[in-house]
């Protein structure tokens, strides 16, 4: 049996979760509403800046930060808040709202586009020397 295609697994996905604009994650953003998770690699974030007030859950971190039973579990994503995913481009993201969606995450979703749709937008990134 061939293995699926992580395109089409990224399609499907797409068609089971929430993604919000750039313009809406950065509302939520300043309202308070949301958290936005930046699931990128560290050396992403060093070479391409970070979004400021983002929290950086590394996505091989993700579950288990997540889930209040494992004793890697970070309080910051219990917040209450919308937890909004983002990758570079929107792929990783796709897949990990999903599962975070199976484990039995409510309110969540991904940005259109990721970092990278965050970026050409022109909204605030920061980088560090």
């Amino acid at each position: 049996m061939p293995i699926r295609p992580v395109k089409e697994l990224v399609a499907e996905a797409k068609t089971q979760i929430t993604t919000l604009s750039v313009e809406e994650a950065q509302a939520r953003q300043a309202a308070g509403n949301a958290l936005l998770i930046d699931i990128r690699d560290p050396r992403e974030l060093a070479r391409d800046g970070r979004i400021p007030g983002a929290f950086h859950a590394p996505r091989g971190m993700l579950e288990f930060w997540i889930d209040p039973e494992s004793p890697y579990h970070k309080p910051e994503l219990a917040s209450g808040k919308t937890l909004v995913l983002f990758c570079a481009s929107a792929w990783r993201s796709a897949l990990s709202v999903k599962t975070l969606q199976d484990m039995g995450v409510e309110d969540i979703a991904e940005i259109d586009g990721g970092f990278g749709a965050w970026r050409k937008a022109g909204a605030p990134i920061e980088k560090h020397d």
